[in-house]
């Protein structure tokens, strides 16, 4: 890390970025009509899949930034921190923090509550809403309504599928999917379980996951989803995934035809499948009670961001901006497969299966996962409810009061 002083207040920070304006696709080609040069090193923080050498895709931006803005000469000062780590790593001390950073949007509360994020300016918000769905653009948006990051990639799960087993119509219902095939899923995660419970009518801190008042509620349906589910493992046709890989390494050996998971896992599935290699939104389920629901994966983005306490504010709001272009987006796919946000790429991404379920997905089958601070109460008594169904602690005789006992825990 680079030792950076505070020598900006932060009012003085955000009147200097008014007048900042984004680089998206529009605007990377302008230039400065000054001879004055100023010099600025920018620290910049990413995951290492990006910055393995000189031609990775980081670098690559960065030289096309310097290009486009010749008013710097920027020293360049590049960390490994992944999006996954970055508010932890942020937070520990905001003045001495990378200048630029890249970050998943769960994080953004924390980082709003460090004073270690800057609000975006006017040119770059309309950058944002110019590239991104309305789900995207809530992911970077604060509980003060103001932006603070620019998507450059979707972050959720969707549906594999062995095309050989299912029609186009069999993918629409989990229920024929398991008449036809192995299904396997991933139900001890927390991140993977509540697809069921909010396509039901679960909501996590309100529709739209800003109210922390509203707290979580498992829905008047839940006991019927937790029926559900425990016919679910029961069923000769299912595949208990886990974190360590079961499904994947079922659907490799054959005996599993379906994963739930992202893009992440696009190339070792794809080398599974073969020529039987394909991928879509999430389905449906139909409970025994007869009622049809919408499996709901969690969604939000990953986002550049520039740090408010950094010596030289505008530029890192400039290359933020820069890393979430159109420009940076279409690189990013081409040379690491980052499915991108920008919705006039989406033609540019149109013949790969994984990146189109995962537009679909985020844009018909998800919902947005809240970044608000009382999400970290969530995750473990979510987690414990799925090991027990998954080790059938969890039947339908006891489902009822474990439910119960579930949501007793979000109430304390």
């Amino acid at each position: 890390m680079t030792n950076m002083k505070k020598i900006l207040g932060m009012g003085t920070a955000l009147a200097l970025l008014l007048g900042v304006s984004a680089c998206g696709s529009s605007s990377s080609s302008s230039t400065s009509t000054s001879t004055t040069k100023t010099k600025v090193t920018l620290t910049v923080w990413g995951p290492s899949e990006d910055q393995t050498n000189s031609s990775s895709w980081l670098p690559k931006m960065e030289t096309a930034f310097q290009k486009a803005h010749p008013e710097y000469t920027i020293t360049w000062k590049n960390s490994v921190v992944a999006e996954g780590d970055a508010a932890t790593t942020v937070k520990q001390d905001p003045t001495a923090a990378a200048d630029v950073y890249m970050f998943a949007n769960d994080q953004l509360g924390t980082l709003i509550d460090a004073k270690a994020i800057g609000q975006l300016s006017t040119a770059a918000v309309k950058q944002v809403k110019k590239q991104n769905t309305k789900s995207m653009i809530t992911s970077v948006t604060g509980t003060d309504g103001n932006l603070y990051g620019v998507p450059y990639t979707g972050n959720t799960w969707f549906m594999y599928y062995n095309k050989s087993k299912f029609t186009s119509s069999d993918i629409k219902s989990l229920n024929k999917m398991l008449t036809k095939g192995k299904v396997s899923f991933n139900l001890s995660n927390a991140w993977y379980l509540p697809a069921f419970y909010v396509g039901a009518d679960a909501t996590i801190f309100g529709k739209n996951g800003t109210d922390s008042s509203a707290g979580i509620k498992l829905g008047d349906n839940a006991t019927e989803v937790t029926k559900f589910l425990v016919s679910l493992v029961n069923n000769k046709n299912f595949v208990a995934d886990d974190d360590n890989g079961a499904g994947l390494a079922a659907l490799k050996n054959g005996t599993a035809d379906v994963l739930f998971s992202g893009t992440w896992s696009a190339d070792d599935v794809k080398t599974a499948l073969g020529d039987n290699y394909a991928a879509a939104q999430l389905p449906k389920f139909t409970t025994e009670d007869g009622n049809t629901y919408q499996m709901k994966s969690f969604s939000g983005s990953k986002a550049a961001a520039y740090n408010p306490n950094a010596k030289n504010p505008k530029a890192a709001a400039l290359f933020a901006a820069f890393l979430g272009s159109t420009h940076a987006q279409k690189e990013h796919f081409t040379m690491r497969s980052i499915v991108p946000t920008d919705t006039s790429l989406t033609d540019a991404v149109s013949d790969n299966p994984a990146a189109v379920a995962q537009m679909n997905t985020i844009a018909n089958t998800s919902t947005l996962q809240s970044t608000l601070a009382g999400m970290s109460d969530f995750w473990d008594p979510c987690a414990t409810f799925g090991k027990a169904i998954v080790n059938k602690q969890i039947t339908t005789s006891n489902a009822a009061a474990k439910t119960t006992s579930w949501q007793s825990s979000y109430n304390k």
